[in-house]
This record gives C-alpha cells, sequence and structure tokens, in this order.
C-alpha cells in the first residue's frame, strides 16, 4: 500500500505513460444533468471558460455549478500525457493527468478572479500530489491557462493567497499554473456526479483563509 501510494505520488514522465487512443474514448452527454445547459462548446458568445484541479473532481464541479454566473461545468482530465484516457489509467498514475473541472461563465457575472477566489478557498493547494485522503497526481491542485492573461491573473491571485496562507500559518502553495493543453471529457456518469448522487463521497475541504480579491484584480 505505502509502495504504491509513493509511485503514484510522483508525476510519470511521458515516455513511460500509457499510449492512450486516438479515437475519442468517451460518450459525452448532450445537456447538464443540473441545469441542462450543452456541457460541450461552441459556447454563448462572450462566455468565457476556466480549468481547475482540485482533489476529487465530483465535489470541485459542485462548487462551480453552484456558482452565481456560471454557465456549465464538466470533468474531465487535464495537464497529462496519455490521449483520451479513461477514468482506470488516470487513477494508476501512469497518465499525468489530473482530475479536473471546465467552468464556463458569463464574464459580466462573474470574473475569472472571482473564480479563482472560490477555487483557493475551496480546497487546500498546500498539499502536493494529494487532497485530503485522497492521494495521487490525479489528485493535485492545478489551474489551466486559457490565454496570457488567464496565467497572469492566475499567478498574482497565488501571490496574493500565498501571503494569506503564510500569515494563518501555511505553508507553500503546490498548485501547478500551466496553460491549457487538452481537457479530455471523463465518462458520462462522473459529470455531475453528485448531483446524480446525492450522497456521494466529496472530500474537498478549504483551509478557511480566504482569498484577497482585491489584491488580484
Amino acid at each position: 500500500m505505502g509502495g504504491m501510494w509513493f509511485r503514484k505520488a510522483e508525476m510519470v514522465q511521458p515516455d513511460r505513460a500509457i499510449a492512450g487512443r486516438t479515437d475519442k474514448s468517451m460518450t459525452v452527454p448532450n445537456e447538464h444533468y443540473v441545469n441542462r445547459h450543452p456541457i460541450e462548446g461552441p459556447w454563448p458568445e462572450g462566455y468565457a471558460t476556466a480549468v481547475f484541479g482540485m482533489g476529487c473532481f465530483w465535489g470541485a464541479e459542485r462548487i462551480f455549478w453552484q456558482t452565481e454566473g456560471v454557465w456549465s461545468t464538466a470533468v474531465g482530465y487535464a495537464g497529462g500525457f496519455t490521449p483520451n484516457p479513461t477514468y482506470e489509467e488516470v487513477c494508476s498514475g501512469r497518465t499525468g493527468h489530473t482530475e479536473a473541472v471546465l467552468v464556463v461563465f458569463d464574464p459580466t457575472v462573474i470574473s475569472y478572479t472571482q473564480l479563482l477566489a472560490r477555487f483557493w478557498e475551496e480546497h487546500n493547494p498546500t498539499q502536493g500530489m494529494r487532497q485530503g485522503n485522497d492521494s495521487g497526481t490525479q489528485y493535485r491542485s492545478a489551474v489551466y491557462t486559457t490565454d496570457a492573461s488567464q496565467t497572469e491573473v492566475a499567478l498574482a491571485s497565488r501571490d496574493a493567497y500565498q501571503q494569506r496562507l503564510t500569515d494563518a500559518g501555511h505553508g507553500e502553495i503546490t498548485t501547478e499554473i500551466a496553460p491549457l493543453g487538452d481537457f479530455f471529457y471523463a465518462e458520462a456518469y462522473h459529470q455531475q456526479y453528485l448531483a446524480k448522487n446525492p450522497n456521494g463521497y466529496c472530500g474537498i475541504g478549504g483551509t478557511g483563509v480566504s482569498c484577497p480579491i482585491g489584491l488580484t484584480s
């Protein structure tokens, strides 16, 4: 058990990652289980997307679909090497992906900065390759950005939140911040899982430290 934890807690090298497949391995539902909006683009004109990894994606997705200004959400895999991975492959630690949430939002209602505040506050970004009791590279904290502006805002928010965490006695943020490569949709049963299974598992928990939104604008 312990040996498996340490192996899965180390990022796989690209040449040792599972080969994957060229065809899309997932059938994406036509609509969001909660709000009935599409979970696959194209999106309404003027809307934007954000991608976050913050531990088990079931609870992470619920946080965002309950956020005002968020139009749709979906769970999937990001930040790895294996094309079109399955859940079992991601959980093996041999694809390099983290469980991620795609957030589609209306910038006139909620800003990317405000979404980042929710991201920082609703999980513990100092835990490395784990989140709570969930251990492995697929549970690492991550922000995958869609353009240079998002990268700049994400880095500024990290620095501002780090100061708050340090003042509160917490450690260093380990969150990966990188440009988004491919986002692979997860299996249909994972989409909006906690709406379909209200008593399902959710291991996400924050530090209790608020994010200084004004410092990241």
